[in-house]
């Protein structure tokens, strides 16, 4: 990977000549019109939260056109954009991934090469999300970012509500598809042993936590995951893709153990 730093010097001043664009300003809240009259999705956040993520959206959209990337990850994203932008970058974040790039909070690279695998293995958008401790053979897997497109094609339901830790901005929380077969990476930090594990969606919950939520049934149990639980971030993808992010590993000299099996 060639990583190209966008320093929040050059950001700042240009997310705030965005927001002073009349024009743009005015076809971000007609899109954002657009995306909150569509089906499926309700509003409970400001909507003026809304307008200022798709201008957001706009912003990085142009900044990824000009470093010749379809991917982006934002640092900072529970701090420092959030004043510049007048909202958080949740909601760009997951309309990007819908619209066929990567899109990461938080630049946690120890994870981020499990999404940029998964995406590419499977050609669908994938959720970067903070896993919770097994529980009753259950996973649940939440955060604030997840794309609503999941299978490439449809586009979930979604409640549209502030970011949990802040109370502020736009996040969605997309209600994926129950019964649906999903791939879960677990990517350690020495990058030696990865750990992965197909399971099954079995519910949407809304806890006091990050606001995309699901439940997972770990297929095989979840014993074998707790022992090998690695990372702070995981990811996961609709659809079964174990046996070709295995054989990707081993060809990057990578050990990988798929605990639905185990």
């Amino acid at each position: 990977m060639e990583l190209v730093d966008w320093s929040y010097e050059d950001l700042g001043p240009r997310i705030g000549e965005a927001l002073k664009k009349p024009a743009l300003v005015r076809a971000c809240a007609a899109s954002a019109d657009r995306y909150l009259g569509t089906r499926g999705v309700e509003l409970a956040t400001t909507r003026e939260f809304v307008t200022n993520a798709f201008v957001l959206h706009e912003v990085f959209k142009d900044v990824m056109d000009e470093a010749g990337t379809d991917a982006i990850t934002v640092n900072e994203c529970m701090g420092t954009i959030m004043g510049m932008s007048r909202t958080t970058a949740c909601l760009p974040l997951s309309l990007l991934n819908d619209d066929g790039y990567l899109a990461f909070c938080e630049s946690d690279f120890v994870v981020i090469p499990s999404g940029v695998l998964l995406h590419y293995v499977s050609s669908l958008p994938v959720f970067l999300n903070d896993p919770t401790f097994p529980h009753d053979g259950t996973v649940t897997l939440a955060h604030c970012t997840a794309p609503r497109k999941m299978d490439g094609k449809r586009l979930e339901p979604a409640r549209i509500l502030t970011h949990f830790e802040s109370d502020y901005g736009a996040a969605p929380k997309v209600a994926m598809k129950v019964g649906q077969v999903c791939t879960n990476l677990v990517p350690d930090f020495a990058s030696r042993r990865w750990v992965g594990f197909e399971g099954t969606i079995v519910g949407n919950p809304f806890h006091a936590i990050c606001r995309s939520q699901v439940d997972v049934k770990v297929h095989g149990g979840s014993d074998a995951l707790v022992e090998e639980m690695k990372g702070f971030h995981w990811m996961m993808s609709y659809g079964s893709y174990m046996r070709e992010c295995g054989y990707a590993l081993k060809k990057a000299g990578v050990d990988f153990l798929d605990v639905s099996r185990s």
